[in-house]
């Protein structure tokens, strides 16, 4: 389906209506306000216009409904402004034309509906209005297709609605219509008045009789399409997940929330809660305008408690609870389980009723709630909420609470309860306050509440604390940052200053600030100085478990830094580790371990390393260890298969980062890497183009270069070299500032050095392999080496040599399949087809591209698969819209490297040196240039000529 995009995530919808419009000519677009019925309708318009049909748009107002005709008036307007017709129109008369091949009645009747005729004492005659506007309509559609849209169809008169359904009736199948409806589920007086839309409903202002093909319902966005929105409208996208809950996947709610949170200004990593204010809470108060006040009074009631049911909410007082909540769904504002247990549609609801009832009104429901809930933690959390007088005995049952809640696993709960705790204390028990607050704040960090976390170590540091607890309630504020560090520098400066003296928590402050010279700053040699630190202060004082995290991050300094020392390091770390026997994974020599193994394509261990230690992790790991390992097996897949798997696992990644409110760029670069393995190349730079974006938002050093290379890798791979060469030189950049060392981490250089070949830079392509090469033989990095040896190959190629090109690329595909990496055996192998093509050899290059894509099928290689069933010009490094399967170029273009080729046939084409340059990203000097190597090879003397040899 082509013509303008689809507005985020309505891809299928668009092409759900496509259908029913190619088939019934009709479709009514309904759902709740806000989630993005007219953008779906306008982007349909769009498209029919870049068809060239002629599109109508009628837009509605809640007044029209009460002036006859009104909106019939306005769809003759609306073809008047829309339609150019022969002859002259003289100012008053636009709508003059519109009579021209009307018969007198109905131009007369037309005429009083559009008051451009007095109206008759008895009133416009119906059957001749009704022929009329059906006789408009059929004359338009003598012109060419016609897309009539009525955007808020809930609005059109009665008479109208009767006109424009016989007018409907009578249209010719060159008119299609797309209605757009908001269904009104309340009166004036709060009463009943139109329910969801039902195709019997007679009350409803159809335009025609629909049927259950034609009713298309528009959902709400999943979190992954509103973090796409956010970043498509240049608003943080790290809170996607946190602005999903809040929105219900609404796309106006979840811009308002959105935008919200921008104004307000705050750091991302504090905004557990939101800032919600200004537009996002006038919305909400919209939505909860649909209800009488009887049913939002029973609303606040579920807001406030933490498992609302029908059953409870009128336990709690609210004796038509039932009914006021079935209205409440009606009206969209919560849906009901069988079970009778209640959930809000967008998160933003029940915080806003509870915003803005007062003080009396909330504490009365708690206390309500309190009587009737059956769970003991539940009672106590109402009880402290319904009173705002401090009471130490109420504070010791809140706290208890919280340590129910903890031992359940329900950790979020647990820090609300803690911060309570803390903040029912009274302030003559200043020490035990405290403490408490100390204790909220690292619950906090445990739950991956960053707004609770600065709650408590707001209050606390206003208070008389000492050094230590000081600098305990900050590192929990740190710990709840996630990949975002930056803005944080007095945070970590106040830390060091209270640590002075305290050796314990000196080591524990210095391990974060390792972390964050890496991650905010981009620097692992301050990270490996930092982490020492952190490991021998840990280890003088008997902490083994802080020694592990440092030296952890030690290892992984080394390794990026080049050092032979990175694998005796993360080995102490794991000695101590297994001793230790931390809770948590994340960060720690186990998963480095795994990682090691990645890197160096021991994939298989890898794997079952990560295979028998998710379930374990899925029982009683955090939400963070799951998230680390699904990527990291996601990215083990990617290499080795089967691909399908790393889409899966990639995509749980993403849905429980999102769930978390941490950075998706993480997760968004692992779905980049799965979906150019086994999905789509195109889905495949989407995700990494999101990964650079987030990355960016949170200052992330270390994913904005992986994001980078997994953009660079997907450009290349679909023949945008310019664009791919560019990107891939910002991560040679980004590595470099990095003092990155060991090419096995990231392997940008054979991406780069391809794109540089691809782009006749020949010279600085082999440069760039003779400068990686001894560095991955140094460190034993044998199958960087095989990629090294792929792009030499191809070096090999351009200079002509293409015998020894085959050679080694024959013998590079076979070691990397020894070595357990179809995908790059796979791609060895077409690049080994076009050398073979380049030799005149088509039964060797249609032999390895077979090999080739039996290696991509059992690897479930799906893009690849496609990709090998092209033309050996049409892979990597060639644009693929270059040719077509089966095209053979002529023999003598095989003298031409690719970026020559590209260039003739630019200019056979019929582009000027001016033109190609600016296609190619070169200079008009270095297209002349490489013109006349080109005529010298192909021994012509004209462009006509040179189109001639182009000629298949």
């Amino acid at each position: 389906m082509g013509g303008p995009p689809a507005p985020v995530g309505r891809e299928e919808l668009l092409a759900r209506l496509e259908r029913a419009l190619g088939t019934r000519g009709r479709a009514l677009l309904t759902g709740p306000a806000g989630v993005g019925k007219t953008e779906v309708a306008l982007a349909e318009a769009n498209r029919a216009e870049a068809r060239g049909e002629t599109v109508l748009w009628l837009a509605t107002l809640p007044s029209d409904r009460e002036i006859p005709g009104a909106s019939a008036a306005a769809l003759v307007a609306s073809v008047a402004a829309t339609v150019t017709w022969p002859g002259p129109v003289t100012t008053g008369q636009e709508t003059s034309w519109v009579f021209d091949e009307l018969p007198g009645p109905q131009r007369t009747a037309v005429a009083m509906l559009c008051r451009e005729a007095p109206i008759d004492a008895g009133g416009w005659d119906p059957i001749a209005l009704r022929l009329g506007i059906a006789q408009i309509l059929r004359t338009l559609t003598c012109r060419g297709p016609v897309l009539l849209v009525v955007d808020g169809v809930q609005h059109v008169d009665p008479d109208s609605a009767d006109l424009l359904r016989f007018a409907l009736h009578l249209a010719p199948p060159a008119l299609r219509v797309v209605a757009v409806e908001t269904p009104e589920p309340y009166g004036e007086a709060g009463a009943p008045h139109r329910a969801p839309h039902r195709p019997e409903d007679p009350q409803a202002a159809h335009l025609w009789v629909p049927s259950e093909a034609d009713v298309l319902l528009v959902p709400p966005l999943h979190a992954d399409e509103i973090a796409e929105l956010l970043i498509h409208h240049r608003l943080p996208s790290r809170m996607a997940g946190r602005i999903h809950r809040a929105s219900g996947g609404n796309p106006r709610l979840a811009l308002a929330v959105g935008r919200s949170l921008a104004d307000a200004r705050t750091p991302v990593h504090h905004a557990e809660a939101l800032t919600l204010s200004g537009r996002a809470r006038d919305l909400a108060r919209q939505l909860l305008g649909a209800a009488p006040l009887a049913v939002r009074e029973t609303l606040l009631l579920a807001a406030l408690a933490l498992r609302p049911s029908s059953t409870l909410v009128r336990r709690a007082g609210r004796p038509n609870a039932e009914a006021d909540l079935a209205a409440a769904e009606r009206a969209g504002l919560v849906s009901l389980a069988e079970d009778g247990s209640v959930t809000f549609t967008a998160g933003l609801l029940p915080s806003t009723l509870v915003h803005d009832a007062c003080w009396a009104e909330r504490s009365a429901g708690h206390a309500a709630l309190a009587e009737v809930v059956d769970d003991t933690v539940e009672a106590v959390r109402h009880r402290a909420l319904a009173t705002d007088s401090p009471d130490e005995d109420l504070a010791a049952e809140v706290a208890a609470a919280a340590d129910l809640a903890r031992r359940r696993g329900n950790s979020a709960l647990a820090a609300e309860l803690a911060l309570l705790a803390a903040e029912s204390t009274p302030g003559r028990h200043g020490t035990r306050r405290i403490a408490r607050l100390v204790d909220a704040a690292e619950e906090a960090a445990r739950a991956a509440r960053a707004d609770l976390a600065m709650r408590a170590a707001t209050d606390l540091l206003a208070r008389d604390a000492a050094p230590a607890d000081r600098v305990r309630a900050r590192l929990a504020v740190l710990d709840t940052a996630g990949q975002g560090l930056t803005g944080l520098d007095e945070m970590y400066v106040h830390a060091m200053e209270d640590s002075e003296g305290d050796t314990a928590l000196r080591a524990a402050v210095q391990l974060r600030l390792a972390v964050k010279y890496v991650l905010a700053d981009g620097d692992p040699q301050r990270s490996r100085t930092a982490a020492v630190e952190s490991a021998a202060l840990a280890a003088s004082m008997g902490d083994p478990r802080t020694a592990a995290q440092a030296l952890t991050v030690q290892a992984r300094m080394e390794r990026a830094l080049g050092s032979p020392d990175a694998d005796a390091v993360l080995a102490q770390a794991r000695a101590l580790e297994l001793a230790e026997r931390p809770l948590g994974i994340r960060n720690a020599a186990q998963i480095l371990t795994i990682r090691h193994a990645l890197f160096d394509d021991r994939l298989t261990d890898a794997r079952d390393e990560l295979g028998a230690l998710l379930p374990l992790v899925q029982r009683r790991g955090s939400v963070e260890d799951a998230i680390e390992l699904f990527r990291t097996l996601a990215e083990v897949e990617s290499r080795i298969g089967p691909c399908s798997a790393a889409l899966a696992h990639a995509g749980q990644s993403l849905a429980l980062t999102l769930e978390a409110g941490l950075s998706p760029g993480p997760a968004w670069y692992a779905l980049a890497l799965a979906e150019t393995a086994g999905g789509s190349f195109a889905r495949a730079a989407s995700y990494a183009r999101r990964s650079v974006q987030a990355s960016e938002e949170e200052g992330d050093r270390v994913f904005l270069s992986r994001s980078r290379y997994a953009l660079g890798r997907v450009q290349l791979i679909n023949g945008d070299v310019a664009a791919a060469l560019e990107t891939l030189r910002r991560v040679q950049a980004d590595e470099r500032a990095q003092s990155t060392v060991d090419p096995s981490m990231l392997r940008w250089h054979e991406e780069l050095a391809e794109a540089l070949l691809a782009h006749d830079a020949g010279d600085e392509a082999l440069a760039l392999l003779e400068e990686v090469r001894p560095v991955a033989a140094r460190l034993g990095r044998a199958t960087v080496l095989l990629g090294c040896d792929r792009a030499y190959a191809l070096w090999l190629a351009a200079e002509g040599r293409t015998d020894e090109a085959a050679e080694l690329l024959t013998r590079t595909a076979e070691a990397f399949g020894r070595a357990g990496l179809p995908l790059e055996r796979g791609r060895a192998l077409i690049a080994l087809a076009r050398v073979e093509r380049r030799r005149r050899r088509r039964s060797a290059a249609q032999s390895a591209l077979q090999a080739a894509a039996s290696v991509f099928e059992r690897a479930g290689a799906a893009p690849w698969l496609a990709l090998a069933g092209e033309t050996p010009a049409g892979v990597t490094g060639e644009n693929p819209g270059s040719g077509s399967a089966g095209e053979e170029s002529p023999p003598a273009l095989s003298s031409l490297t690719e970026a020559e080729l590209r260039l003739a046939r630019l200019v056979g084409q019929g582009a000027s040196n001016q033109e190609a340059a600016a296609k190619l990203y070169l200079s008009v000097k270095t297209v002349e240039a490489r013109l006349t190597r080109i005529y010298q090879k192909l021994d012509v003397r004209s462009r006509a000529q040179l189109a001639t040899a182009l000629r298949p």
